[in-house]
């Protein structure tokens, strides 16, 4: 595609976020809560649809689990729905499906998120089933048998797959034994020494109420809220939690890594170490990783490396931002005789970025986009919930609503040039190339002595 037609498309998408404006906090009229055994709870009252959106947030993934038992967090959650004190993983399933429900469990690096969708007619029933689930599961034998088999199997199956083998890769130098290093489902080995013990011991230490978030969006009022509360979650008791471990980072260095498979593509990933989600200069690294290469067709990366040069169809570049950590990336797909020509293309942008920063009008584009698209990060009842659920765990303020718009607006060039200087070091980055490597012919020697 030429520049010229998607740069056209992305001004027409510009005028047509900028009908909405970005959502209010105190539009969205959120009511917080600690409950006496510590949870916390988060309620906005929605009456446009008959419909009640939940999620249960607690406070513990891959971060919280032992290097030896990867995958426990992962395998945890999945076993919550398999079978409860009352109910077998049969009847949890019919039951959702007799109501029209919909329950999903899944476990990241920072914490574990339940999301529950159901009717306000049901909304009782569906309470009764996420605390079944949550405050009673039994992690049958068969069941955790049958878990880790899976999960071992769908890693096997990755094998297979360029894109996780060059992110798990990646991972792994950018963060060493840092947590953030491994994969949220573990590995084969890790998994086939988890025990029903460690899954009940994990359970036990965090799945507690004062390590934990509720956030109920819907067709419910506080009242109504406050009797399922205290109907389903008020025997929930907390319990003294771990102090945390922060796992050190390696020291930062350029490393190459070179995997040989037979594709006709090569998929390669550029990066390192950035930061966290609450660190101030967040805002100013997004701007800059938009214009570099998170803008789609509008970024620079896509303009040369796709629309200039015709190597790849797609290059993007991102900002992965965890409670502790976090870390930037491009990621790109080329023929592998290219490989070479496009990992120098993407340093020789990273460097322009540093030395130059970005335009004016870049500027004001990025910041149009990242704020005109905010209220779509909110557009529905389960993607408030969820969102409210990130505000408090990463500690933004219930008024964060109000300010994105402001922290984002008042990002300066200086401010994004100061960020491209401090952030942005290939002479220290992980490359990361899955191809034929017979064909790809990328030299390590050339890419750690190049600038």
């Amino acid at each position: 595609m030429k520049r010229g037609s998607g740069r056209v498309a992305f001004l027409v998408f510009l005028v047509v976020l900028g009908l909405s404006s970005p959502a209010r906090a105190d539009m969205l009229d959120v009511k917080r809560s600690v409950l006496a055994n510590g949870l916390t709870v988060l309620h906005v009252e929605r009456h446009t649809l008959p419909l009640v959106e939940v999620v249960l947030l607690v406070k513990s993934g891959v971060v919280q689990e032992p290097a030896e038992k990867a995958g426990l967090a992962n395998l945890t959650a999945a076993l919550l729905t398999e079978g409860t004190e009352s109910r077998t993983a049969t009847e949890i399933s019919e039951q959702l499906a007799f109501i029209g429900a919909q329950l999903d469990v899944e476990a990241s690096y920072d914490f574990t998120r339940a999301s529950l969708s159901v009717l306000r007619k049901d909304v009782r029933r569906g309470f009764e089933i996420l605390s079944d689930v949550l405050l009673h599961p039994t992690f049958p034998d068969e069941e955790v048998a049958r878990k880790i088999s899976l999960i071992g199997g769908s890693l096997q199956q990755s094998e297979e797959q360029p894109g996780f083998l060059v992110m798990r890769a990646f991972r792994s130098r950018v963060y060493g034994k840092n947590p953030y290093g491994r994969l949220v489902r573990g590995s084969r080995e890790t998994l086939g020494d988890i025990t029903r013990k460690d899954v009940r011991d994990f359970y036990s230490t965090w799945y507690r109420p004062d390590n934990a978030i509720l956030v109920v969006v819907g067709d419910l009022d506080r009242e109504e809220l406050g009797k399922l509360v205290d109907t389903y979650l008020d025997g929930w008791q907390r319990a003294p939690l771990p102090p945390p471990v922060r796992e050190p980072m390696p020291p930062e260095e350029r490393k190459v890594v070179l995997i040989d498979r037979d594709l006709a593509q090569a998929n390669i990933a550029v990066g390192h170490k950035a930061v966290r989600r609450i660190d101030p200069d967040y805002y100013a690294l997004r701007v800059m990783n938009y214009v570099l290469g998170g803008g789609g067709f509008a970024s620079r990366l896509m303009e040369t490396i796709r629309d200039r040069m015709g190597l790849a169809y797609s290059v993007y570049s991102s900002l992965a931002a965890y409670k502790d950590d976090g870390h930037f990336v491009v990621q790109v797909q080329t023929k592998n005789s290219s490989a070479g020509t496009v990992i120098e293309e993407i340093v020789r942008q990273i460097e322009a970025m540093k030395d130059k920063g970005i335009t004016g009008e870049e500027l004001e584009e990025a910041k149009a986009y990242l704020i005109g698209s905010f209220p779509r990060r909110i557009d529905t009842m389960g993607k408030m919930a969820r969102f409210l659920s990130l505000v408090e765990f990463y500690g933004l303020g219930l008024d964060y609503p109000d300010r994105y718009k402001e922290l984002i607006g008042s990002v300066t060039l200086d401010d994004v040039r100061a960020a491209a200087r401090k952030y942005l070091h290939p002479a220290e980055a992980v490359f990361v190339v899955v191809a034929r490597q017979s064909e790809a012919k990328v030299s390590p020697e050339a890419i750690e002595k190049a600038p």
